[in-house]
């Protein structure tokens, strides 16, 4: 695979960001990667990080590169800080640059698919809740959606929003389109995408990944669930775990 370090202007940000890239590339004499292409443009996954990480941290601590590239995936790896891909109370508009500009830059600079049935995004902790929450706003976009140890009941996290993240949400609840629970409630199960949640019985978040599951099946609203075996919040669960995940992805080609 190719991977890519892009630096852009923001116009919605307002400042220089960066996104890291991973795309498909057939290989011949590569040893150990054949790759995977196609004449026409390659799938795409939106993968999120967490509260404290950035746009490289998949590919420094997991082997993301490899997995993809056996499926001829794209991915992309936006920088979002501390934001909880939030418009910021206090700070930046992050929600605005991830749903609205990042794909548009995706789009203009490099060759993925933009197809809804080949569009595909997922994160862990703060970025689970990414992920989650983009596919609940906006279900036309992706085919499907998928959270690791993710953060998934925030609203009765006290210390979270006013300790943690204060500049997110200025220490209230978050609004209900940044509520996944309210958004669950409000969703069509007809018009989601597929859903996948994973979380370890030794993560500190398991107890909110039960609450969504709870929230969701009481909807109707399907989800692919690993919930019931060990792990932690740690990067062995998640390299595992995003295999699995690229294992599930509706991918056509």
């Amino acid at each position: 695979m190719a991977l890519v370090t892009c630096h852009f202007f923001s116009e919605v940000l307002e400042e220089s960001t960066s996104i890291t890239v991973l795309l498909p590339q057939a290989t011949r004499a590569q040893i150990g990667l054949a790759g995977v292409a196609s004449d026409d443009p390659p799938p795409v996954l939106y993968l999120l990080h967490g509260l404290s990480d950035d746009e490289t941290i998949w590919t420094r601590r997991t082997s993301v590169e490899r997995y993809a590239d056996e499926r001829g995936l794209a991915v992309v790896m936006p920088r979002v800080g501390r934001s909880f891909y939030a418009d910021e109370r206090h700070g930046a508009a992050y929600w605005t640059f991830l749903s609205q500009e990042l794909p548009e830059v995706v789009a203009s600079f490099f060759r993925v698919s933009t197809r809804r049935e080949d569009t595909f995004v997922a994160g862990l902790s703060m970025g689970g809740y990414g992920a989650l929450k983009w596919a609940l706003r906006e279900p036309h976009r992706f085919a499907a959606a998928a959270s690791l140890s993710g953060a998934l009941d925030i609203a009765p996290d006290e210390g979270l929003r006013t300790q943690t993240v204060p500049h997110v949400w200025g220490g209230l609840p978050p609004g209900p389109d940044d509520d996944l629970l309210d958004l669950l409630d409000r969703a069509d199960p007809a018009t989601l995408p597929a859903l996948f949640v994973a979380c370890g019985t030794e993560d500190f978040l398991h107890d909110q990944n039960l609450r969504f599951l709870a929230c969701a099946d009481e909807r109707g609203i399907p989800v692919h669930r690993d919930v019931d075996g060990p792990g932690a919040h740690e990067w062995g669960y998640w390299d595992e775990q995003v295999r699995a995940v690229l294992d599930w992805l509706p991918i056509s080609r």
